[in-house]
């Protein structure tokens, strides 16, 4: 049971749809996006690489957070439904090109980040199309996995070479992470597209 202080605060913030406590988690998630890409400009800074892993660890947090702060009160908004999915992609896409940038990410490796970076835009693009028909693509279970899996290893390769020096082979553990998050995508958006293409057929 949460406390009193907490309930009242909810239930105020939650009278503005624009600024419940569920958007203000996506709008901090947003803010993440500029703070990571800064502190990754100083790659080679294992103090700059543990601050960008804890603001994105904080922010991949409210990724849950803010989905359950909306089903929990209530807070379910157009504003939250459009915010909440930009802001995640926003946040793997900066970092992974950061990390490739500073040659976390390479050689084969860079296939794994291309493939999630291209399923994104894709299943983006049919989301905008089938929303435009009113037609709704639930998240499966598998592509929260993905997900979640996708911002374990993100995380595994922000530490990097500062993870090192607390865990062996860190980087490799993020890239293998990468990998399998990879396949996942490429399974999660053919299911995407799969469940969509006979609007697309009807349209065509």
């Amino acid at each position: 049971m949460l406390p009193a202080f907490v309930m009242k605060t909810v239930s105020s913030l939650g009278r503005s749809k624009a600024f419940n406590l569920a958007n203000l988690l996506t709008y901090g998630r947003l803010a993440a996006v500029p703070a990571v890409v800064g502190l990754l400009f100083w790659p080679e800074d294992h103090w700059s690489r543990w601050f960008a892993l804890a603001v994105f660890a904080i922010a991949a947090i409210t990724d849950y957070l803010d989905g359950y702060v909306a089903r929990t009160f209530a807070q379910q908004s157009a504003l939250g439904r459009m915010l909440d999915p930009i802001a995640d992609k926003l946040l793997v896409a900066a970092t992974l090109l950061m990390l490739v940038a500073d040659g976390t990410i390479h050689g084969w490796a860079l296939w794994a980040a291309i493939v999630i970076l291209c399923r994104e835009i894709l299943v983006s693009g049919l989301r905008e199309f089938l929303a435009e028909l009113k037609v709704s693509v639930p998240v499966s279970r598998v592509a929260k996995w993905k997900t979640t899996l996708q911002l374990v290893a993100v995380g595994f390769l922000i530490a990097g070479p500062a993870g090192e020096t607390v865990l062996p082979n860190n980087t490799l553990i993020g890239t293998i992470l990468l990998w399998i998050a990879a396949i996942l995508t490429i399974y999660t958006g053919w299911d995407y597209f799969k469940n969509g293409i006979h609007h697309l057929m009807d349209e065509g």
